[in-house]
């Protein structure tokens, strides 16, 4: 085993660390090459941390060296959205307004959990402005590029940590969700992504985009290592009021459980409106290695989606009103016009669009009643070219960018738990979304080891480096 490969699993890093077998400043290293080898092409670091990760890496060796132990973790490198506080960077959540922020002084909760179990941050990520993005285009800090054709996009928001997972550059990245943005970028990247439960981890200093939608999460390429992050990061935190005070229940050591007793259904009506045949066919794959026939309607998704839009669009005019006001061109102007046009939309249509989602939240955990899993698109397409402004959805051109996250709102709207799996189809991998019951990550990670371990499943090596 050797530190230099990068193929290793974080996995494979934390025993091989945690073994003897290598060091984890050597694992920092050649981390640190490959970013400098390949972030070129790929643009998704914004700031690499090479000396605290060589400082935190030293200190793992030392500690492992005195006879002590690091955590399941041991070395692993991994980076995060530039919306987590990292200490002594300034919070640019991929604005540029956001630059002129003191920098941290304290680390996000997830960070300090993911270093606590012996991981080692080696810097920010690339990302849509304010979050409020699909694509992974950014207009300050450049496009970050998808590693199977840098010409195509990396999704959005999270698109810098699709694009280091994807790409080699790190094993582990975190991201957040609020209307798709991890389930998009691990689609297009063709990597794993886990939504966890709306306040199962904690999202304290963290800069928000919509504080009733917005979710933290774990990207890596293989089932396994996403399990090992997610339960490093759970836990209780008095620091993010939404953050569930339910104690810490393991997934990895669950992921083998036998799934042939799971009730599996696939997604109908909306789900399998408004495709790219790619996206159809992942689905079918999916659904033949679960063994799922049942088809099951999702009430009301289109309207619950319309209800997304009104409640995102006006949460985040009014967190950004001030700058809006003060800066406005500063902004991206594609950001900066749907949050003006959030900032009017009238009252009655945000109360009836809350009443709305109650209603269907409601409705869908009436579903789970009869199933355990739904299976449905996390995309409808493969990645499309950098800059490209329409596509055609059931025979309508549609802007790429608001319909992107077309799948993926329905279900982020009520918080379900979702495990995006990558379908590696040629030339363009194209995900699927696992969906659970509230609190049920474990039922998503089993379904989606089950479909790994199949091989319906799996990360692609990088094409485009």
């Amino acid at each position: 085993m050797t530190a230099n490969s990068d193929e290793l699993s974080a996995s494979a890093i934390a025993r091989g660390v945690s073994g003897g077998k290598m060091s984890a400043v050597s694992v920092t290293e050649s981390a640190l090459a490959r970013i400098a080898r390949h972030d070129s092409i790929l643009n998704a670091f914004t700031d690499v941390t090479a000396e605290r990760a060589r400082k935190r890496a030293r200190a793992v060796d030392d500690a492992l060296a005195a006879g002590k132990s690091v955590g399941p973790l041991a070395g692993v490198p991994f980076a995060v959205k530039n919306l987590f506080d990292v200490e002594g960077l300034s919070t640019r959540a991929g604005s540029k307004i956001n630059r002129d922020l003191a920098p941290s002084r304290r680390d996000a909760t997830l960070i300090e959990r993911m270093e606590a179990a012996g991981a080692v941050l080696v810097g920010a990520l690339n990302m849509g402005e304010y979050a409020y993005d699909f694509t992974g285009e950014n207009v300050h800090d450049g496009p970050s590029r998808n590693p199977h054709d840098p010409t195509r996009m990396s999704g959005g928001s999270s698109g810098g940590s699709g694009s280091a997972v994807g790409g080699r550059l790190v094993p582990l990245a975190l991201g957040s969700d609020t209307n798709g943005s991890i389930r998009v970028p691990s689609s297009f990247c063709g990597i794993f992504g886990l939504k966890p439960t709306y306040g199962r981890l904690s999202r304290a200093r963290s800069f928000p985009f919509v504080a009733s939608f917005d979710h933290l999460g774990p990207f890596a390429r293989n089932v396994g290592d996403l399990a090992l992050a997610y339960d490093a990061m759970q836990g209780p935190d008095a620091d993010d009021a939404a953050c569930s005070t339910r104690p810490v229940e393991p997934v990895a050591p669950l992921l083998s459980q036998d799934v042939g007793g799971l009730r599996i259904a696939i997604a109908g009506g909306y789900f399998q409106n408004n495709v790219f045949p790619e996206a159809v066919e992942a689905v079918a794959r999916v659904a033949t290695g679960l063994g799922a026939t049942r088809t099951i309607e999702i009430p009301e998704a289109a309207r619950a989606r319309a209800a997304a839009y009104v409640i995102s669009t006006t949460e985040g005019a009014s967190l950004h009103l001030d700058r809006l006001r003060r800066r406005p061109n500063d902004f991206d102007p594609a950001v900066r016009d749907r949050l003006l046009a959030g900032a009017m939309v009238p009252a009655p249509l945000v109360d009836r669009a809350q009443k709305f989602r109650r209603w269907y939240r409601a409705q869908v955990l009436e579903l789970f009643r009869t199933v355990d899993v739904i299976i449905a698109p996390a995309t409808p397409c493969v990645a499309p070219k950098l800059g490209q402004a329409t596509f055609v959805l059931d025979g309508v051109e549609l802007p790429v960018r608001a319909n992107i996250g077309i799948h993926t709102q329905p279900i982020s709207f009520i918080g379900l738990p979702v495990v995006a799996v990558p379908v590696p189809l040629e030339p363009m991998p194209v995900g699927v979304q696992i969906i659970a019951a509230p609190w049920r990550e474990d039922i998503a990670l089993r379904a989606a080891f089950a479909l790994e371990r199949a091989g319906v499943v799996a990360a692609p090596p990088p094409r485009g480096l």
